[in-house]
């Protein structure tokens, strides 16, 4: 049985206070900006002092940055940094958790023997789902009450035919993207997933009691359960929490490559928290065939997410249909710092790093690359979201800092505190064996 040690549960603790009190002075800050409509106008010369007027949403293009309306659409831009910062995050810790039962569930599904040791690792970050879902769904009820404006399409006066501000490109999308429709797709991802682990987590626990091959049946069924509910689901929720954030806008390569930012996440994490439990000593029989092994789908990971970002990058910006190609003109103007570079941690450091593969069984290499990766994947998320919520006036201050430390101490509390209630080797699993003996040939 793995015990949370005192010291690295007042670590999670001391994140969760310092991420909610960093976020709460960045949100201060923030709203006493809106009051003072001479700093946002400075802002916003700022922002366009090069003479460019990128968009970096599609309700941009339409009128100038001279309109008397556009002072009113900035202070919209800046009030929703508080909620874009949690947003993002919450939208990739989901993901990940998420990744990680997919990935569990292949497994399962393809009765794999060499990961069964690391079964209960991906439990413990699955069971992050519903702490992530719950804020997503409460983000989800602020914009539909119009207390966050995260989502231009939720206007209702874009779908009014007799408004002047008609929009007839989101009314022609109103039978899907429309607010109870929405609300109701949420809880269907964050209640449906949630129950899924659960009942697939209940099962292996029953398993290891009973060690009963017909309760081990049931596994691979919901395992096989899962792969549906998250193919369909990482779709549906791509569009709906990012992709939606710029309603003009659509990629078909978008799914593919917000799900491998979530999957490859998943796997870095499932590292870091498997070698952490072998240094503890809890986990001794996992080795550096399982390590390799690992290292194998974080490489392979990485490079799949880079074919979907050059794909979809280079469809479109050489197609160069200004609806389509806008989605990368505000980045490359105000996100320039983050656009490109994010491919380093993301794509050229694994590239560099990881092809050889002996490479892979080296704990600390491996370690720093799965963190390597985190960090890219979590910028790739930030920059899915906040151009099309905040547009050119972003930072990451304190409101995002915040986000981030109060995310990370919560999901170390849950994962941790939930795996300190599991047993860490699932002894009723027929292939426990095969993963005790794994060794991988080359």
């Amino acid at each position: 049985m793995y015990t949370f040690s005192p010291k690295l549960r007042l670590i999670s603790i001391i994140l969760i206070v310092l991420g909610l009190v960093l976020f709460g002075a960045g949100y201060m800050m923030n709203h006493g900006l809106l009051g003072d409509d001479a700093k946002i106008t400075h802002l916003m010369e700022a922002a366009h002092a090069n003479g460019h007027n990128a968009p970096t949403h599609s309700s941009e293009m339409n009128g100038g940055h001279n309109d008397p309306s556009h002072l009113e659409h900035v202070k919209h831009q800046i009030a929703n940094e508080p909620l874009s910062a949690i947003h993002f995050v919450a939208v990739f810790l989901f993901g990940l958790s998420a990744a990680a039962m997919f990935f569990y569930s292949i497994q399962h599904a393809a009765h794999a023997g060499w990961s069964i040791i690391i079964t209960r690792v991906m439990e413990a970050i699955g069971s992050f789902m519903p702490w992530a879902g719950g804020v997503l769904i409460i983000v989800a009820i602020l914009n539909a009450t119009h207390y966050g404006h995260l989502f231009h399409w939720m206007d209702p006066a874009l779908v009014d035919p007799n408004s002047k501000d008609f929009d007839p490109l989101i009314f022609e999308k109103k039978k899907f993207l429309n607010v109870p429709f929405y609300i109701i797709r949420t809880l269907i991802y964050v209640i449906g997933g949630s129950l899924i682990v659960w009942k697939l987590k209940s099962l292996t626990k029953k398993v290891d009691d009973t060690k009963s091959r017909e309760d081990y049946k049931k596994v691979y069924s919901w395992s096989i359960g899962y792969i549906a509910f998250f193919g369909f689901c990482s779709a549906s929720w791509a569009w709906d929490w990012l992709m939606s954030l710029d309603p003009h806008w659509y990629s078909t390569m978008y799914i593919w490559f917000a799900m491998t930012s979530c999957w490859t996440s998943a796997i870095a994490v499932i590292i870091l928290i498997s070698v952490y439990l072998k240094r503890k000593g809890f986990l001794p029989q996992f080795n550096d065939n399982h390590l390799h092994d690992l290292g194998k789908w974080l490489f392979a990971t990485s490079m799949v997410w880079t074919y979907t970002w050059f794909a979809q990058f280079m469809l479109y910006w050489y197609a160069n249909i200004p609806e389509e190609v806008n989605y990368f003109f505000g980045r490359f103007e105000y996100y320039s710092i983050l656009f490109l570079p994010s491919l380093i941690p993301c794509f050229l450091i694994p590239l560099i790093v990881m092809v050889s593969s002996s490479i892979k069984r080296n704990y600390k290499v491996v370690v720093t690359m799965a963190i390597i990766v985190i960090f890219g994947q979590l910028i790739t998320h930030f920059l899915m979201v906040m151009p099309g919520t905040v547009g050119p006036f972003w930072n990451f201050g304190l409101l995002e800092i915040g986000s981030v430390l109060f995310f990370v101490g919560l999901f170390i509390f849950v994962v941790l505190t939930t795996l300190s209630k599991m047993k860490l080797i699932p002894q009723g699993n027929p292939f426990i064996h095969e993963s005790l003996i794994y060794e991988y040939p080359f």
